[in-house]
């Protein structure tokens, strides 16, 4: 007996509802978005607007479509104007309006500071709806990446090859009374990468010339390295002992990385003894609530510079929020000045000293903490904290708040690299991410 299948027809007309309202379920997160967008003070993006012209998209729209954009992974303005007419729930938020890209992009470029105002009231209005308690909070954060060396020159070569097979096509064409790729634009391919080989080169003289700065400086501690071990050996009449230093040598390294789009990027550590070049992304999480109530972007390598931009940005919401309780960071944030600057805006600091080891013996997890010294300074006092098993319980929420939050934002989201250029811009993105994720966590804690 044969199966029997349902009809497939796509010719028989249908009727959709007649009001947009009807398009999507009660509980939906683009009516979320919307719904909270609506309740927000946009007289600073109205503002900007003269009239005259052609009649513009209201910035409750835009700000809309950006928000459930970012929130749903989807980034790009040519992304976003497509969806406006692929998907029902893009299309509630559009009223079923189309802005092209164009539009898009500018928008977000013209009101990037704007947006960051609109976070603070998001985190406000989380705050009025009971969700969300300023009480612990975990720093951390994340670094992009960028073209290097030994990749730029893969990449150019392969490009190469690729020239000359076009020339080769080409060539050919010319003999024939038909193209042998009738589909294939040989010039427009060309141009395309020659566009591209001029752009590696303009990375790959960046990169070399960062790397002569680099071998300049350490062929200058190199040679007083020399000087002084001369110095000893006058001074002792004996040869020095330990190994000599070690000549550098000279140019780029496979690893030396650029971001030829973008040249206030800068070469960041990254996981795995291996370096990335971007920006340092930061954002301060709540523990209950798992929102970001603070983010920023700088250019620094060190993480040990970001907490006093960290807490600046929560001294920001501080009049409406409060102060958190507690500050929780890794070993990366350790500093005896930052634990003094978190203790002096009265937050008690959970800044691991070194990495924690993993597999620690029983006994060891086990053996009561040393009693504190009665006279031990804020970082003596902020260990003996650290040991104590209330102190490693706050300092474990770390790893279910604010890394659960990048793990979410890169692998759910898929934000993965910024999308526009300068620190400026950059920052105002990151901004527009950290925003987005809050929407998207609150649309849950809203229930």
């Amino acid at each position: 007996m044969s199966a029997e299948f349902r009809t497939i027809d796509r010719d028989t007309p249908m009727l959709m509802p007649a009001s947009i309202q009807e398009w999507l379920p009660e509980q939906h997160l683009a009516r979320f978005v919307v719904e909270i967008v609506d309740q927000l003070d946009l007289s600073e993006l109205t503002g900007r607007y003269r009239g005259g012209g052609k009649q513009a998209y209201h910035p409750a729209l835009l700000v809309a479509l950006l928000f459930y954009g970012y929130a749903t992974g989807v980034f790009s303005s040519r992304k976003l104007e497509q969806a406006t007419y692929d998907s029902v729930a893009f299309r509630y938020i559009t009223a079923d309006r189309h802005p092209d890209h164009d539009t898009i992009a500018s928008f977000r470029k013209r009101f990037l500071v704007e947006l960051e105002g609109l976070f603070k009231q998001i985190l406000v209005l989380a705050s009025n709806l009971g969700v969300l308690r300023l009480g612990s909070v975990s720093l951390d954060g994340s670094k992009h990446k960028a073209m290097s060396w030994g990749y730029a020159n893969e990449v150019e070569k392969q490009l190469e090859q690729e020239v000359q097979q076009l020339l080769e096509l080409a060539e050919r064409a010319d003999g024939e009374s038909e193209a042998p790729q009738a589909e294939l634009d040989i010039p427009e391919e060309l141009q395309r990468r020659e566009q591209r080989l001029e752009a590696i080169q303009e990375a790959k003289d960046k990169i070399a010339e960062r790397a002569q700065e680099r071998y300049e400086a350490e062929q200058a501690e190199y040679e007083q390295k020399l000087e002084r071990r001369r110095e000893r050996e006058e001074a002792t009449g004996k040869k020095p002992g330990g190994r000599p230093p070690q000549e550098p040598e000279a140019g780029p390294k496979d690893k030396d990385q650029v971001n030829f789009t973008d040249e206030q990027s800068r070469i960041m550590p990254g996981g795995g003894g291996e370096f990335v070049q971007g920006y340092n992304a930061q954002a301060a999480v709540e523990h209950d609530s798992h929102l970001v109530v603070g983010n920023h972007v700088s250019q620094a390598t060190n993480d040990k510079r970001e907490v006093e931009p960290a807490l600046n940005e929560l001294a920001k919401v501080a009049e409406q929020l409060g102060t958190p309780q507690v500050m929780v960071a890794d070993a990366g944030y350790h500093s005896k000045e930052n634990v003094e600057r978190c203790e002096r805006q009265g937050i008690e600091p959970y800044i691991a000293g070194s990495r924690e080891h993993h597999n620690q013996p029983l006994a060891q997890r086990m053996q009561a903490p040393p009693a504190c010294p009665a006279d031990a300074d804020a970082v003596t006092a902020m260990q003996c904290r650290l040991r104590t098993a209330e102190g490693k319980a706050i300092y474990r929420k770390r790893k279910a708040t604010v890394e659960t939050v990048f793990g979410v934002i890169k692998e759910v989201l898929g934000f993965r690299r910024f999308h526009l250029r300068g620190l400026q811009a950059v920052r105002g993105e990151w901004n527009l991410v950290c925003t987005a994720w809050n929407l998207k966590r609150l649309y849950v804690l809203a229930g």
